[in-house]
């Protein structure tokens, strides 16, 4: 996110699911998020950008 110049509350504004400050701090702080907050962070990426990037790519993990 950094390298793309998108801040926290980019994402916040894209998200139809409701995502929060918080949950995105959370997830770009590395910290162990779930599958489904890390699909919400994704969906709020890709309206963002406006391009379709998949989970793999965003993160090196799969949630629980």
């Amino acid at each position: 996110m950094a390298e793309a110049g998108m801040r926290n509350h980019d994402l916040v504004a894209a998200s139809a699911d409701g995502l929060t400050h918080k949950q995105v701090a959370k997830a770009r702080r590395g910290r162990k998020v779930t599958l489904r907050m890390q699909a919400k962070v994704l969906a709020a990426w890709n309206a963002a950008r406006g391009e379709e990037r998949e989970l793999g790519e965003l993160f090196n993990y799969r949630g629980r």
